[in-house]
């Protein structure tokens, strides 16, 4: 499947949105991806899932997801590679598997995002599952907006059925504030029958 082939199914469905945004990092952007909205439909997700297992170079056997947002995207990955899906929940800040999830040394474990921007929660999953002595095989990701891997310092490679880049501004240099336009802060009342989102 084709970058641009997943990004009309995307907008299609209402997970790709574009005009004037203010991301949760406070940048500005013409792009918003709630990819929540793109899953919520069991065959699309399907599509989606079987598609990225094709591109994986490797076996695995579980997949796993830090939750809520992949949750939904564990499960249908999961689904097209015959294993199981956890998920990972935050504890007072800390990243855990929990409600008797367990996994055994030596496991080879995928892990999924269903937008990777700055890669920061897929490592969290990535450290616990290591310190559960799991083999984690690679990151896998409907949408890699982060402009490169940023799992590459852990040796690990990173799948993606779509690459884009999505320009960002701060506020004071943002080019669509500069003509006059006011960002709308994705999860408002404004969007409200479009969904909060990821980024």
């Amino acid at each position: 499947m084709e970058t641009s082939e997943v990004l009309d199914l995307l907008r299609g469905s209402g997970a790709l949105l574009e005009g004037h945004f203010e991301l949760s990092s406070g940048l500005h952007s013409d792009r918003y991806f709630q990819c929540a909205l793109g899953l919520c439909e069991p065959q699309r997700a399907e599509v989606l899932a079987r598609a990225l297992a094709e591109k994986l170079p490797y076996e695995v056997d579980l997949v796993v997801g830090p939750a809520l947002g992949a949750v939904v995207w564990a499960q249908e990955m999961a689904r097209a590679l015959g294993t199981p899906a956890y998920f990972t929940e935050r504890s007072q800040g800390e990243m855990l598997l929990r409600r008797g999830f367990s996994v055994e040394p030596k496991t080879r474990v995928l892990v999924v995002e269903d937008v990777i921007t700055t890669g920061g929660s897929a490592r969290e999953v990535v450290e616990v599952l290591r310190g559960m002595g799991a083999v984690v095989c690679g990151v896998g990701t409907l949408v890699n907006r982060s402009g490169g891997n940023p799992y590459e310092d852990l040796g690990m490679e990173l799948t993606s059925l779509a690459a884009v880049e999505v320009e960002t501004w701060e506020p004071g240099e943002c080019p669509l504030c500069a003509d006059g336009g006011e960002p709308t802060k994705p999860g408002s009342k404004k969007l409200v029958n479009s969904g909060g989102g990821a980024g």
